[in-house]
């Protein structure tokens, strides 16, 4: 019999719902995201597939009324979570005027969203890492009890943006959460020709930080991490450093070809851990996942992605003129 482990972290059955439901509709966005562009409808995509497990995890161990994310591009399992739907993904995806990250001035994957707490990042990776522990001392400042969330690639660890924030974090015990999602390749250059050390949360020991490595593929033990880290933030224990490790089970981008530096039985033997079969498994073996549950839950998320598709691609685009407002001042 499967043991029951969402119970032992205070989740109830519709919890874990959840979670698969908010994993399953990231991933459906995501495939259509895919079609489209091979349609020649939608520019770019930069594909979340493989990691909705840990992003989902993550999310829902914080507190969406009060904690603060800075999201890296791929990171639509964890946007969901925090407010953002699928019409709003699909009109940056065909770059609209209602695009709520940037009115369609950027591709996609470049999440904003004040309401819901959600800092924009930029082109440029892991600049948002400083931003998270800048935003952690204002709320320090200001006595609330707030915790930033950030997240990067684990090519993006290397880079000054991540050491810089994770000292000042350190030195000044702010409740900032690092997230490095491990997919095996930035861009095209596997983890062993990018870092010497044999985990990316061996770095932690560096900064006088917590670091933890968890599987990715495995939602509730990223949860788990994640809700241990926002407590120990919270009480004022300072920051954690914590590695996910996953398989991008795509190309680093649509206009990406992995064939030219990965093998595809490796993309095949890494499907058959696929985060959103194997927690869709558990669910099942726990009697919380029936098949009626389970086509209720992908017919409500197919009618969310039709319709959220057809309402941005009838959007209409941005003013040309449009380009230059909040460019200069007025």
């Amino acid at each position: 019999m499967t043991e029951n482990r969402h119970q032992m972290l205070n989740l109830t059955d519709e919890d874990v719902l959840n979670m698969y439901e908010t994993m399953l509709l990231a991933r459906k966005i995501d495939e259509r995201m895919w079609l489209l562009n091979r349609a020649g409808k939608i520019p770019f995509v930069i594909s979340c597939q493989g990691q909705e497990a840990a992003q989902v995890g993550a999310a829902f161990a914080l507190d969406r009324k009060v904690d603060y994310v800075l999201p890296y591009y791929r990171d639509m399992g964890i946007i969901l979570r925090f407010g953002m739907t699928a019409k709003d993904l699909m009109l940056s995806g065909f770059a609209k005027a209602e695009d709520p990250n940037s009115g369609g001035r950027q591709m996609p994957g470049h999440f904003g969203q004040k309401k819901n707490r959600i800092v924009t990042g930029s082109s440029p990776v892991t600049t948002q890492v400083p931003h998270a522990v800048g935003i952690a001392l204002a709320g320090r400042l200001q006595k609330k009890n707030l915790v930033t969330f950030v997240t990067f690639g684990e090519g993006s660890s290397n880079q000054g943006d991540f050491h810089e924030g994770a000292n000042f974090a350190a030195v000044h015990k702010l409740p900032v959460i690092f997230m490095c999602e491990n997919n095996k390749y930035a861009i095209s250059v596997p983890y062993d020709k990018q870092v010497a050390c044999e985990k990316i949360s061996d770095r932690a020991i560096g900064y006088g930080m917590h670091g933890e490595t968890v599987d990715g593929n495995d939602p509730l033990e990223v949860y788990r991490v994640v809700k241990e880290a926002a407590d120990r933030g919270r009480r004022g224990e300072g920051p954690t450093l914590i590695e996910t490790i996953s398989y991008r089970l795509t190309p680093h981008s649509s206009d990406d070809d992995d064939r030219s530096y990965r093998e595809q039985n490796e993309v095949a033997e890494a499907k058959k851990n696929d985060p959103v079969l194997t927690f869709a498994q558990y669910l099942t073996s726990l009697g919380i996942l029936t098949d009626e549950k389970e086509k209720e839950i992908i017919d409500n998320i197919m009618t969310i992605v039709n319709e959220a598709t057809e309402y941005a691609e009838a959007a209409p685009y941005a003013d040309p003129n449009h380009a230059l407002k909040y460019v200069y001042a007025e």
